[in-house]
């Protein structure tokens, strides 16, 4: 039955006490983790990822004045007593001294270990897996997203690495953030606790973009992650910057820092250089670039995982309401906005490309019978329409002040009120965000006429960039079923509501209010950080809201603040 667990503190030295005795695959590893001392030479750790059934990416960066060649090594025990693969890779300059590798030719379904070596200097080890062939009966995997250097400490990150539940981590964008200067956004929570953002400016070239990853790398949560766990990504606005789309972004200004496709170019550039992903050339089909950033995974028989490329190869530009607001009066015209403006056709996510490699994939998946097809989201899909919070009780009425406004200028100062604009949205029934799936309807109804065509209109969604926890119970506009979501919170980002001046006791209401009066909500928070922790059966799911106690300091604790249950229901899913 879908419900609240009871809530239960696990502290970070219990955690690894605990671990102690799982046995020597996690007990070793953890207790590298754990090491306090990391050479130099590899001060931001190593990483793996993007991984098929015979090959995955190892990935380290070296300090060097110059070229470099970089032995890497693969054997079968963190004790290298038998090395199974192992080469050299020349960096330099050009790729920011970053070493990324593709071993192949392993076993699927098997757990290897990798390490570096520079000269005498030895990197930290980490632990790789390929995928699985064959019969699988579990699948663990960590839900993570929107991880701010700025707001704090990436204890949750910490966490997944000793979580012995977890075999892959499901990173679904925001990795980095790309403010910077005093007044950026986090920039005041960073001067509290030391984590100021470098470069100390907006990230607009391909030297400010290298030293923001490098920067994120260092944190001991990321470094002790990426060293334990295998990694599938996507990426979401923030990598490069807030609310691109294909011809700009929000938060790019051309007057003043320079062409967007030069600073998009550059943002991607140094994705694929500090990441552990497969360059195009890897990938089983040719001739796709690294702006078509989506992957298929597939887990033996038991799920298929396909992430989502939703910013650089076909989004239109987004809706902005303030350019409609003065037309919006009563509710036949915010009838006809949601109906023609936010709802007109042919305002993409996706590309043809992507549709039609998703389709594809998700109509092998359901040919070969695996029970669950995942589909790894940037954005939240959940029909996020928000309620009449002055009617339900719960914000005061704007109207009155807003119709007293004696200029546009008092006008825009109004909109910019939190509580305001939220009482407006909630008025006319308009969605959340329409940088989210919310602003595109037609192209929300487009992914699900599609999975229907591939008979897989039982997708499970995965879903990152809102900052707050979601279970959302999916239909479709004629209200057919679509599936359901799990969202996570920020690793880091604090929630919106919080963020926004409202208070824990009015956060807290406005999640409940969300909650009672969204029809597809079955439950939301929004003021914790955290990861969920997603443990797939053969015919039964579990999914755990998984909290960090604080990121503002390296201590903390963490907490199951949710479970929800999930099953096969013939050619559904539903929660159980």
């Amino acid at each position: 039955m879908t419900g609240t667990s009871p809530k239960t503190q696990v502290s970070r030295r219990a955690l690894l006490a605990g671990m102690a005795g799982a046995g020597a695959m996690l007990a070793v590893p953890a207790a590298m983790l754990a090491a306090k001392a990391v050479n130099p030479v590899f001060r931001h750790g190593v990483a793996s990822g993007d991984p098929d059934a015979s090959s995955v990416v190892l990935w380290t960066r070296v300090e060097a004045s110059g070229p470099a060649t970089v032995r890497w090594e693969l054997a079968a025990s963190p004790a290298f007593d038998k090395v199974l693969k192992s080469g050299t890779v020349t960096t330099d300059a050009a790729r920011d001294h970053t070493v990324k590798v593709l071993a192949a030719g392993l076993p699927a379904g098997d757990t290897f270990f990798y390490r570096f070596v520079l000269d005498k200097a030895v990197s930290p080890v980490g632990r790789a897996r390929t995928l699985p062939q064959g019969r699988l009966d579990t699948l663990g995997i960590a839900l993570a997203s929107c991880s701010n250097y700025a707001f704090g400490f990436f204890n949750a990150y910490d966490a997944i690495a000793r979580d012995p539940a977890v075999d892959f981590v499901l990173h679904t964008g925001d990795y980095i953030y790309e403010y910077g200067g005093k007044d950026g956004w986090g920039e005041a929570v960073a001067r509290t606790i030391g984590r100021e953002h470098s470069p100390t400016h907006e990230i607009v070239s391909l030297s400010d973009y290298r030293t923001r990853h490098a920067q994120y790398k260092i944190d001991a949560g990321s470094m002790a992650m990426h060293a334990r766990h295998t990694l599938l990504a996507c990426w979401d606005d923030h990598e490069s910057a807030n609310n691109p789309w294909t011809g700009g972004a929000q938060n790019h200004q051309p007057a003043t820092e320079g062409d967007w496709a030069a600073r998009r170019a550059a943002s991607i550039q140094a994705y694929f250089e500090w990441m552990p992903v497969r360059e195009p050339e890897w990938l089983a089909v040719k001739g796709r670039s690294r702006v078509q950033f989506w992957r298929a995974y597939s887990f033996g028989d038991l799920a298929l995982i396909h992430t989502l490329e939703t910013r650089h190869t076909a989004r239109a530009r987004q809706i902005e309401y303030l350019d409609h607001a003065a037309a919006i009066v009563d509710d036949g015209s915010a009838a006809r906005f949601r109906k023609d403006v936010l709802g007109a056709p042919d305002r993409p996510m996706i590309s043809p490309e992507l549709e039609a490699d998703l389709e594809a994939a998700l109509a092998r998946s359901v040919k070969a019978g695996q029970p669950w097809r995942v589909i790894g989201s940037p954005m939240v899909i959940g029909r996020l329409d928000v309620p009449d919070l002055v009617k339900a009780g719960v914000l005061a009425d704007p109207f009155p002040r807003l119709a007293a406004a004696k200029s546009k200028e008092e006008l825009a100062r109004l909109a910019a009120d939190p509580h305001v604009s939220l009482a407006w949205r909630g008025r006319w029934g308009l969605p959340d965000y329409t940088d989210a799936w919310g602003g595109y309807p037609w192209a929300r109804e487009q992914f699900y006429a599609l999975s229907r065509r591939a008979g897989a209109g039982d997708l499970v969604f995965l879903s990152g960039d809102s900052h707050s926890f979601w279970t959302n119970d999916l239909s479709d506009a004629a209200g057919r079923p679509a599936g359901i979501e799990f969202g996570t919170a920020g690793i880091s980002s604090p929630g919106d509501f919080i963020d926004s001046g409202f208070g824990a006791d009015m956060a807290v209401r406005l999640d409940k209010a969300y909650a009672d009066h969204m029809p597809e909500v079955v439950w939301t928070d929004n003021m914790h950080q955290g990861y969920v922790r997603i443990r797939f059966g053969r015919e039964r799911g579990t999914a755990s809201f998984v909290a960090v106690s604080t990121v503002l300091s390296r201590d903390y604790t963490t907490s199951v603040i949710r479970e929800d249950h999930f099953e096969r229901a013939g050619p559904q899913v539903r929660f159980a």
